[in-house]
């Protein structure tokens, strides 16, 4: 079920849509500070599974027919892949880097939307894709950032994952009748579902757990993953997939700046350029072309769900 919304909301499904990366932005202060060190498969795992189970208890709705398997790919993509590679790449590489490299997904997004959904891609999308990424690089990546390739190649798998799933979520809408917090849930139970097991076999569970540990699963079990994501997909019926995509965006923007304030981290004016560079590739991304008389924006298509 696809909506696409009208211009005068346009901008505050944009406000709230940038929620969800901007708390996500979090995740690298919380993962070093609070969860236990050198866990992603746990830290994956306890992000999505309490939350998808607790939304399935409520909303007491099963998928049926094609949605089982849809819901086990979304799950997959957009929860289970990508929040283990995102926890490898917090935990191998500064948050700076990290953020750096998942910031191609929107390139990525430009092609397959264009493939997937028959977006038409415009010079204007394309130089934002530049500036963005260029921005993201002047304000968090410093001399001294050290490239682990591990978490390197989970980066970059954490980029193809995130776009893969704003592409297929937004080809193939959610089931008439389904809320957004239940469609929310079967995602992130599958997700979690698929990391549990690999979570046992592999890491097992900790000896001991802290308060401080706890504090950090509970946050992003419930702000990071229930709440962001329900705004997420929200935005990704009503807005297009690019536009949905540069909104990621916010996330490193929040990374520099809970960095800054919570673990002394400098500031620099080049940092300040990156940031209003970010911030301009955002608005660049957000306009839209006039149609000529008779017309319709391609982003603005009904989007076919067949797949």
């Amino acid at each position: 079920m696809t909506h696409e919304t009208p211009v005068a909301n346009r901008a505050a499904d944009l406000a709230l849509t940038a929620l969800g990366p901007a708390v996500w932005g979090s995740t690298y202060l919380v993962t070093t500070e609070l969860l236990p060190p050198g866990r992603p498969l746990l830290a994956a795992t306890v992000r999505a599974l309490p939350a998808g189970l607790a939304l399935l208890a409520a909303g007491r709705t099963l998928p049926t027919g094609r949605w089982w398997w849809r819901a086990l790919v979304l799950g997959v993509v957009n929860i289970g892949a990508f929040f283990f590679l995102l926890f490898v790449a917090a935990y191998l590489l500064p948050g700076g880097v990290a953020a750096v490299i998942l910031t191609l997904q929107p390139v990525l997004v430009l092609v397959l939307a264009a493939v997937v959904l028959g977006d038409r891609i415009r010079l204007a999308q394309v130089v934002a894709c530049v500036l963005g990424i260029g921005g993201v690089a002047l304000l968090v990546l410093q001399p001294s950032a050290r490239l682990d390739p591990v978490g390197v190649l989970a980066g970059l798998g954490g980029a193809v994952c995130m776009a893969t799933g704003i592409v297929l979520t937004k080809r193939w809408g959610r089931p008439d009748g389904t809320s957004l917090l239940t469609f929310t849930g079967w995602q992130l139970a599958a997700g979690g579902l698929v990391l549990a097991p690999a979570t046992l076999a592999v890491e097992g569970l900790p000896g001991r757990i802290s308060g401080a540990n706890v504090a950090g699963f509970a946050y992003l079990g419930v702000v990071g993953a229930l709440i962001a994501y329900a705004l997420w997909f929200r935005g990704l019926e009503r807005l297009p997939a690019l536009a949905v995509s540069f909104l990621a965006f916010a996330s490193p923007l929040v990374a520099t700046v809970l960095g800054y304030l919570f673990l002394d981290q400098s500031f620099t004016p080049w940092q300040a350029v990156g940031a209003a560079t970010v911030v301009g590739a955002v608005v660049l991304a957000q306009q839209r072309i006039r149609p000529a008389p008779g017309t319709t924006r391609p982003l603005d298509l009904p989007v076919p769900r067949e797949l």
